[in-house]
């Protein structure tokens, strides 16, 4: 009998929270836990309105990170990125300029300037090793959430003035959300 885990949401974790600025650990092994976390994962994203979510947003200290660029849309080319242990094996010398935002840092967003295209190894939910080309918006995302996975936020990338200007709003933020409760 086939006994499926509902799944659940998740609490996403906003900076300055110290999990996020934690380098996450390798997954030792793809098993059930694992493969519940990425659904889990990709439930929360999907109710967060986001399109992409690193384990370490969820409070998980390890390297999987989920990606879909065209949430909510049900068509048949549709890809899902269920991505464990990536480890970015090229980057472009070309460089792309996109503005990009964070689930772990709300209604906040600034230009990040990355390698236009890059060629990482992971495993996929099964185990398996996989290897990916992706430039565009799929090459920026894939390259922001393994920075989660480094403990790097995407604020990290732009300058101090505008990063401490952020971090105090969402600290305030936090600090009026506690003391409402």
């Amino acid at each position: 009998m086939l006994c499926l885990t509902p799944m659940a949401i998740l609490t996403i974790h906003t900076a300055p929270d110290p999990v996020l600025k934690q380098k996450a650990l390798p997954v030792p092994a793809v098993d059930d836990r694992v493969r519940q976390l990425l659904d889990d994962m990709l439930e929360t994203m999907y109710a967060a309105k986001g399109i992409g979510l690193a384990a370490p947003q969820v409070g998980i200290s390890e390297r999987v990170l989920v990606i879909d660029l065209n949430p909510g849309e049900d068509t048949q080319d549709k890809k899902i990125y269920k991505i464990i242990n990536p480890e970015i094996t090229w980057v472009s010398d070309e460089d792309s300029r996109y503005e990009e935002g964070c689930l772990s840092v709300p209604t906040h967003y600034a230009d990040v300037v990355r390698p236009a295209s890059v060629k990482v190894k992971y495993l996929d939910e099964t185990g398996a090793v996989q290897e990916l080309s992706a430039e565009g918006l799929l090459a920026t995302c894939i390259q922001h959430e393994i920075d989660h996975l480094d403990g790097i936020l995407f604020i990290d990338h732009i300058s101090a003035l505008k990063r401490n200007i952020i971090l105090r709003k969402l600290l305030k933020t936090r600090q009026n959300l506690e003391s409402a409760d």
